[in-house]
């Protein structure tokens, strides 16, 4: 533990050290592999995807822009978190700088929402295109993706922020080891001599008011799209609406399930291992990145033919 003082921190640390699985330290072993390869699989897949929208003409509309958003937020992510993990992992590297870690607590907690909103945008964009299919081209524009990428910055940006300033003034006053493999509010918050009512209040509020308000604008977008998907009387027009709806709809049932899961064991924390929610945190950076890509990918013939194209140009 070091003794001098850093930034606005009064209290003499100048690093926190990260302790990862410390009731199941077996797990660091036999995670790292899988975790190294999603990590790979998630910028590899995501670079891709991007190179291919970038480079294919037929991909430059708006729905493919917010996909290319959605998979820089995505790669942002991953690289905040998991290098850091892994390095814990393989060379038990545990320290990290008092600025280094609560710009990754500002980081994962901003993108996380942005993300969160950029699928509210895209369930608004298959709103337009089925349930106002004539109107689709005149609103959903290269203007209003441009609109959508601002609002979605500067909203996340803007309200996440006082997170990491209100943990960043507490004061440290000699326990500096926090029982996470990341920077997250409340494992960094509880070291400190100070009340952190305010900061678990703020985190919780904060959380619910930005991913539940997108969760709730997404399901009304889907009820309102399932609606008049039924009043369709052709099986063709059904079967197509549902096909480009169905890959959003997974990838929001990833980002949303492994959140939900990580707060229904937060909330059962006698019942599970401390572990289990550290463990799920880090998976929540790197499985919804890795999978996103490869769902579009898998499931959108114009990416598809877009991919083939590229690997062809490249052999």
């Amino acid at each position: 533990m070091t003794s001098h003082r850093s930034g606005s921190n009064t209290s003499g640390i100048s690093e926190f050290l990260l302790n990862c699985f410390v009731r199941s330290p077996r797990w660091q072993l036999w995670l790292s592999l899988p975790l190294s390869l999603l990590f790979l699989l998630a910028m590899g897949a995501n670079a891709i995807l991007l190179i291919t929208i970038r480079l294919e003409a037929s991909l430059h509309q708006p729905m493919y822009y917010l996909l290319s958003l959605l998979s820089l937020l995505d790669i942002v992510l991953c690289l905040t978190v998991i290098p850091k993990v892994l390095v814990i992992f393989w060379f038990d590297l545990r320290s990290i700088s008092f600025v280094a870690c609560f710009l990754q607590m500002y980081i994962m907690n901003c993108f996380l929402g942005m993300e969160s909103c950029t699928f509210m945008i895209m369930a608004y964009d298959r709103y337009v295109a089925i349930c106002h299919p004539l109107r689709y081209p005149s609103i959903i524009t290269d203007q209003f993706v441009i609109k959508a990428a601002i609002f979605v910055l500067a909203r996340n940006a803007i309200i996440t922020v006082s997170v990491p300033i209100l943990s960043a003034r507490l004061h440290y006053c000699g326990r500096n080891v926090i029982e996470n493999c990341i920077c997250a509010n409340m494992s960094v918050s509880r070291l400190s001599c100070d009340d952190v009512t305010i900061n678990r209040l703020l985190q919780f509020v904060g959380g619910w008011t930005l991913l539940g308000s997108d969760l709730i604008l997404i399901f009304l977008s889907y009820t309102l799209i399932l609606r008049a998907v039924l009043r369709l009387k052709a099986e063709a027009a059904v079967a197509k609406a549902l096909s480009t709806c169905g890959s959003h709809f997974i990838l929001i049932l990833f980002f949303s399930t492994i959140l939900l899961v990580f707060v229904l064991t937060h909330v059962a924390k006698k019942k599970v291992s401390p572990d289990v929610p550290i463990l799920l945190n880090v998976l929540h950076h790197v499985i919804p990145a890795a999978l996103n890509p490869i769902v579009y990918g898998v499931r959108t013939q114009e990416i598809k033919q877009g991919i083939k194209k590229l690997l062809k140009k490249g052999s």
